[in-house]
């Protein structure tokens, strides 16, 4: 199996996390991600294929915001927190703190 592309720090882009983070299903993935260290990919009840949970997280990998694991058959997830923070300081919280907030109003 190949690995998996994580990239750098210094190579990730503002664009590509924004567009990332566009979508809602990414939103939430990062919500998830943000409570804990490491998320196993099945355990995210989505409401969508398997193919599109893929997607979505090859998205979220190719664009520096989460980091993927392999441990055998299984993969796990954790948040780049400390990369995102490193280079661009304040958006992840301003992301989780308005996903909250919207959260909040629409219910």
């Amino acid at each position: 199996m190949r690995g998996l592309h994580h990239p750098s720090t210094n190579d990730i882009d503002l664009l590509a996390v924004l567009n990332a983070l566009a979508d809602p299903i990414r939103l939430n993935i990062v919500v998830r991600l943000a409570d804990r260290a490491e998320h196993p990919c099945t355990g995210f009840d989505l409401g969508i294929t398997a193919a599109s949970m893929s997607h979505h997280f090859r998205v979220l990998r190719e664009a520096g915001i989460s980091a993927t694991r392999q441990d055998g058959k299984h993969r796990w997830l954790t948040l780049r927190r400390a990369d995102l923070d490193t280079r661009f300081p304040g958006l992840l919280d301003s992301l989780l703190t308005a996903a909250a907030n919207r959260k909040e109003n629409t219910r």
